[in-house]
């Protein structure tokens, strides 16, 4: 008899004004203990509760190394990571097409920062605005341009990143900006830059501005209520998916190669699938989270979404490795990037949960299928597997980083209703939690890490699709209230939540379009500190899978 036990949802879609009132009437003490008992229900919190566990809670899905790393790679060593590498066949401009362009002086860094400066007014001035960024300082950038120019007029660039535009979500620090978070009351003083942007700048990289998000990212979608609806560049009826929304729609757009983004439940790699792009999320602790705000610390990693494999590994070697500062990323063994560009596949065995992979819209699961057998012709062995207790899972990892978030907006308990209305209603759920529920969730999470240690031990990676759906509309009388559309929310995030939960790594890569021509993605989740095998299966998906751009796309280079 089958073990598996996710189901698709049919529940009530809100949006535009009546979702406005639903989230008034969660406003109210009176209203909201008559409405909070369904929305509990509805988000299965009794069935947790009702589970005898005998395993000790686990807080953290902390992996020690048995050798930890004494410093994270140097720019040089990123580099050499990258010297045999073949050129990514991308639609996209990647960091190559930048390098030979400021190399062969067919363009500068301040001539591609003018371009730039001038695609996304061209961004905000259509109709609706794409709302990728929610800031950018034009002195900043311009500066940041003017000595990488110089830098390479000399012929001395810093790294393969020097001058390359890379965007951030308005998570991270970012000198001279504020980190809000999406909100309009987090981070009312500039900020200094943070473990990945100190990291990047000292590569030379040109950082654009802060990407927009969801809210403090509570849902996977675009919508933000103060700094307007992200659009996805395929189709801008559609949602990009999120919370790192602004950072793929940028990525997608044209507007930057690599932007960088935070994954609490999803949040990187969801938008790389609806997007059309590379999405990784690092192991829990592998990116230094200093100066990262703390919505989620237990379930949230920092990395970047890319328009090729390539730059997705390039990125995240200079971010990747351990800090002084931030003791979670000191248990960690060496960053590796050795053969994350071989195609060769052989002696690799990836696992496959039937029922779980199949799961999904049936365009994505012939899409993903079809992935498979391009990873089988590069001489990968599939291997079934089966993981029990998943759904004890999605209900352990809700409770956890609606739990965490919650007591973050502890310290700003004047601000509540300052949230756009989504916000609010996920935000009410936290009310109906107890103490006993995020200890019940976090022996949940415990069984989670030793299911799926079990089955990497068996198989190098677990291979499914990486949202269970393609960009789904955008209501059309969503409007500054947004929506609230849960069914779809578990459609996308079916895959997706696991890795949060026990902190192993997890990739996104496109493996090719439903009948809308809408991307769909392929995920694959392997071992602790096994991002560059995890490089590695992408660049073989990469490698086979039919390229497109979208419609919303700007060329800097062309422009420059």
């Amino acid at each position: 008899m089958s073990s598996y036990d996710l189901e698709s949802l049919d529940l009530p879609k809100l949006s535009g004004p009546t979702l406005r009132a639903f989230a008034k009437l969660l406003d109210w003490k009176a209203t909201r203990r008559l409405l909070l008992p369904g929305l509990i229900k509805q988000g299965g919190i009794p069935k947790l509760r009702s589970l005898r566990l005998d395993r000790d809670p686990q807080l953290y899905p902390f992996a020690p190394a048995a050798r930890p790393a004494a410093s994270p790679l140097g720019l040089a060593e990123v580099d050499a990571a990258f010297a045999e590498a073949p050129a990514p066949k991308s639609p996209w401009r990647t960091s190559r097409d930048y390098i030979e362009a400021y190399r062969s002086g067919a363009s500068t860094p301040v001539a591609v920062a003018e371009a730039f400066l001038a695609a996304v007014e061209a961004s905000e001035a259509d109709s609706p605005p794409l709302r990728a960024f929610v800031a950018i300082d034009r002195d900043a950038l311009m500066a940041q341009a003017k000595s990488s120019a110089g830098r390479w007029a000399t012929g001395r660039p810093l790294s393969r990143l020097d001058g390359v535009p890379v965007a951030i979500k308005d998570e991270v620090d970012l000198a001279p900006y504020p980190s809000r978070g999406g909100t309009i009351f987090i981070g009312g003083e500039p900020m200094r830059d943070g473990a990945v942007t100190e990291r990047l700048r000292a590569a030379g990289a040109l950082l654009l501005g802060k990407t927009n998000m969801n809210e403090l990212g509570l849902d996977p979608s675009g919508f933000n209520a103060h700094y307007g609806t992200i659009r996805n560049p395929w189709d801008k009826s559609r949602d990009p998916g999120g919370s790192s929304s602004g950072s793929a729609a940028a990525t997608a757009a044209g507007l930057c190669p690599v932007s960088i983004g935070c994954d609490g439940g999803g949040s990187i790699r969801l938008p790389s699938s609806l997007c059309g792009l590379v999405g990784l999320k690092p192991s829990f602790g592998r990116v230094s989270s200093r100066g990262t705000v703390a919505l989620c610390p237990s379930v949230d990693a920092t990395g970047p979404l890319a328009s090729c494999v390539e730059d997705a590994a390039l990125a995240y070697g200079l971010i990747a490795g351990p800090d002084p500062a931030e003791p979670r990323s000191l248990a960690q063994p060496p960053v590796d990037l050795g053969g994350w560009h071989r195609r060769d596949l052989r002696g690799l065995t990836l696992g496959v949960y039937r029922e779980w992979f199949r799961h999904a819209a049936p365009d994505v699961v012939a899409a993903c299928e079809a992935a498979l057998d391009r990873l089988i012709e590069s001489g990968a062995a599939l291997r079934e597997i089966e993981i029990q207790g998943l759904d004890a899972m999605r209900i352990a990892h809700v409770i956890t980083i609606v739990s965490e978030q919650d007591a973050f907006l502890r310290d700003n308990p004047g601000n509540i209703l300052k949230f756009g209305a989504p916000t609010r209603v996920t935000r009410c759920l936290a009310e109906g939690f107890s103490a006993a529920d995020y200890v019940q969730a976090q022996r949940v999470r415990a069984g989670a890490i030793a299911a799926f240690e079990s089955a990497l031990g068996e198989v190098d990676a677990i291979v499914t699709p990486c949202s269970g759906i393609t960009a789904p509309t955008i209501p059309a009388n969503s409007g500054t209230a947004g929506w609230s559309d849960l069914s779809a929310t578990t459609e996308k995030m079916r895959f997706v939540f696991p890795a949060n939960l026990t902190g192993h790594p997890a990739i996104s890569v496109p493996v090719g379009f439903d009948r809308e021509g809408l991307p769909i993605g392929l995920q694959a989740m392997g071992r602790y500190w096994g991002e560059a095998l995890l490089l590695r299966i992408a660049s073989a998906v990469e490698a086979g899978s039919e390229k497109r751009l979208p419609k919303i796309r700007f060329d800097l280079l062309a422009r420059s």
